[in-house]
């Protein structure tokens, strides 16, 4: 414990001169790779975000990993991400990677096995229907759980309208 305060002069320089060049790296790779790479469109750009800054973590405040070792990582992650996004083009890699748009509610009609295979709750429902200002469920056309994890509320006041196909496309029912 008497060790959290103690530092030398040599191990802090090796911290900040660490930090500024995964930084620049990270950057670097970012600039390369695309916006992609910290999206949240799928559980895998999720798990790039979390790799990149387990790799930046370990390479500012570790001493056992060097920044060439750091930079090579997060390189070897970029190229990982670059290539699942590659290989997403294909239906059966998109199946394995991405996570299935979910319909929650289709009209006022709340489907409860959704919810459960979902796991949301009435309540989270409720929460997400009056952040997107519904003032009656006869307004609601549809809420999605998203592939993301976001909760998409479609509504219009317009009884005449109703969502086109193109928006419910792969939407599991």
């Amino acid at each position: 414990m008497e060790k959290w305060f103690e530092a030398s002069n040599t191990s802090l320089l090796a911290i900040v001169l660490s930090a500024i060049g995964i930084y620049f790296a990270v950057i670097l790779f970012t600039r390369l790779a695309g916006k992609r790479s910290f999206s949240k469109m799928s559980s895998f750009d999720f798990a790039m975000t979390v790799a990149i800054g387990s790799v930046i973590a370990t390479t500012v405040l570790s001493k056992s990993v060097s920044l060439l070792q750091g930079i090579v990582g997060l390189a070897a992650v970029y190229l990982l991400q670059i290539s699942v996004a590659m290989l997403r083009r294909f239906k059966i890699v998109q199946t394995v990677i991405d996570n299935q748009p979910l319909l929650l509610m289709d009209g006022r009609e709340i489907l409860h096995h959704n919810l459960r295979k979902a796991r949301v709750t009435e309540s989270d429902l409720r929460a997400k229907l009056r952040e997107a200002n519904v003032l009656e469920l006869n307004q609601i056309r549809a809420v999605i759980f998203e592939s993301t994890g976001d909760i998409a509320v479609l509504h219009t006041n317009d009884e005449n309208i109703q969502v086109e196909d193109y928006l419910l496309k792969n939407v599991q029912r």
